[in-house]
């Protein structure tokens, strides 16, 4: 995982409520256990006509859309059932960051440990960014901030072990590893 610290980017914006991790990745491309090429999977029944040419007029196909790293959705992102790869589908397209008034526990808990940054913000700044698509927006995840191009800054949280992993580049194994000498140093004494 590379590390997020802080970054800028323009914003993609799906204003669609209730986004579902079956929206996100279609169940059909569950039985890969590889994150490389979800990208191209993400979002794919709205992307795809069903001959397997891009919609001209979806948001992601769209020249705007390229190269950027931050998705802003509507409320309840991420709801349905839980699967990993809805956050690798949305990191190996090239977001680093989702945004929303709501985001759904289990895919929120499978974005942190995979190194995506889920973001809830309030109304007042979700509606303004909403109707601001390609706004160029900068996150800085160890202020714990969210910078508007009107200057304005909004506040958001993440939880302390997934935040220290995020701002490490690591998951959960990264960091048993790093602990590697203390563990085995132990040991060895309690043997």
């Amino acid at each position: 995982m590379e590390p997020i610290r802080s970054f800028e980017s323009r914003t993609v914006v799906l204003p669609f409520t209730n986004i579902d991790t079956d929206q996100i990745i279609p169940a059909r491309f569950l039985t890969t256990t590889t994150k490389e090429g979800l990208g191209q999977r993400a979002f794919a029944d709205w992307r795809y006509e069903a001959s397997g040419a891009p919609k001209p007029d979806f948001i992601l196909n769209k020249p705007e859309a390229r190269g950027c790293s931050i998705l802003v959705a509507g409320r309840n992102f991420g709801c349905g059932s839980s699967r990993e790869h809805a956050p690798w589908a949305l990191l190996d397209f090239g977001f680093k960051a989702v945004i929303s008034t709501e985001i759904a526990d289990i895919f929120r808990n499978n974005s942190l440990k995979n190194g995506l940054l889920p973001i809830v913000v309030d109304e007042q700044s979700h509606q303004w960014l909403l109707q601001n698509p390609g706004a160029s927006v900068r996150i800085d995840l160890e202020a714990g901030t969210v910078q508007l191009p009107t200057g304005a800054s909004i506040k958001f949280t993440v939880e302390r072990f997934a935040r220290y992993c995020l701002l490490n580049g690591i998951d959960e194994l990264g960091f048993l590893l790093q602990k590697d000498a203390a563990i085995t140093s132990y040991e060895q004494a309690h043997a």
